[in-house]
């Protein structure tokens, strides 16, 4: 029996049209009629003579790093940047060079991200947490092209997700806090565009909660990214309150650090006037005045587990999935005992 593309579309019960959208990773399909289509091909071995499913076949061992967002994270944030070393290494082992994308120049009218992939054949596709996420993101997270996302929630068939377990590290803060005499507790977080700041948010107010702890909304303040800069600027909003509260869990260590800047500026002491805990463990966390109370996000293990699970869906060797890493809580000067 001869088969071709109508074959396909007969036996799975769709247009031609249909099959067509689906071997060029058209994004308005939805994923059961994908998956029905791709198994019916798989079924009958059937390969495309001229198209994206037949380039994507060809391997080029490259895989492609976005980061996402018209806020985006780049270079410069430490936490990123060492995850991004661990799954370099392992990506090499694995025999893969990267690829990185800009966005500087990215329109809506423009080239997006999939039609990139497709150009330069990438095997796969990193995609680290931004804020104001591209539309064109959601668009290759439901293609065809393997995406794995780091702190940032991937649903498409091919795609998987790994970051930190967010609601338990705001809840070793409080806990940390409560333990050591602190009951009036405030927030410095990014925008309400951020994800992760948004989780570690709710993980808070739940933990709040969970101890019985009175949750003051003029303490939780926000900055416009997880930059030194922000947490400075956020630290100084929350000093114009009427009441101030005794410690603040900042979103990352970089907005700690700012805050703490903040703090002295006014001749605050830290922790004596108020206790500051941060998010990830970056080297600057160890050699600011005090050293900062972090919770540890595991870096290289986030960086290495990003990288083999995405040559398992390459390689279908996995399905969708996602992966919570267990954080730790790092205790240093900034946080001490108030009784």
């Amino acid at each position: 029996m001869t088969v071709n593309i109508k074959t396909v579309a007969q036996m799975a019960g769709v247009s031609v049209s249909t099959v067509s959208k689906i071997i060029n990773n058209y994004s308005d399909i939805s994923e059961e009629t994908r998956k029905k289509v791709l198994a019916v091909m798989d079924e009958v071995g059937y390969i495309p003579s001229n198209s994206t499913k037949k380039t994507a076949l060809k391997k080029s061992n490259l895989i492609g790093v976005i980061f996402a967002g018209k806020l985006n994270i780049d270079f410069t944030h430490p936490f990123f940047v060492e995850v991004l070393n661990s799954f370099k290494k392992q990506m090499g082992l694995l025999g893969y060079d990267l690829l990185f994308f800009s966005n500087e120049k990215f329109h809506p009218s423009g080239e997006d991200y999939l039609a990139r992939c497709r150009h330069y054949q990438v095997d796969g596709c990193m995609i680290i947490s931004g804020q104001e996420l591209e539309p064109a993101i959601r668009q290759l997270d439901h293609s065809l092209i393997p995406c794995i996302g780091v702190d940032l929630v991937l649903s498409g068939g091919n795609s998987g997700y790994i970051m930190s377990d967010n609601f338990k590290i705001s809840a070793k803060v409080v806990e940390h806090f409560y333990l050591n005499g602190y009951r009036e507790i405030g927030y410095i977080g990014s925008t309400a565009h951020s994800e992760i700041s948004t989780l570690r948010e709710e993980g808070l107010l739940q933990a709040l909660q969970n101890w019985g702890l009175v949750i003051n909304r003029e303490w939780f303040v926000h900055g416009e990214d997880f930059y030194e800069h922000s947490g400075y600027e956020a630290m100084k909003l929350l000093l114009a309150a009427d009441k101030l509260p005794r410690a603040v869990f900042a979103g990352s260590d970089l907005l700690a650090i700012g805050a703490i800047r903040a703090l002295k500026e006014q001749g605050l002491r830290v922790p004596g006037d108020m206790a500051i805990i941060g998010c990830d463990d970056i080297e600057a966390s160890r050699y600011v005045t005090p050293p900062l109370t972090t919770v540890k996000q595991d870096k290289d293990k986030i960086g290495r587990l990003a990288a083999l699970m995405l040559y398992d869906l390459i390689h279908s060797q996995m399905h969708a999935s996602s992966v919570v890493v267990e954080p730790e809580l790092v205790v240093r000067e900034s946080c001490g005992n108030s009784r």
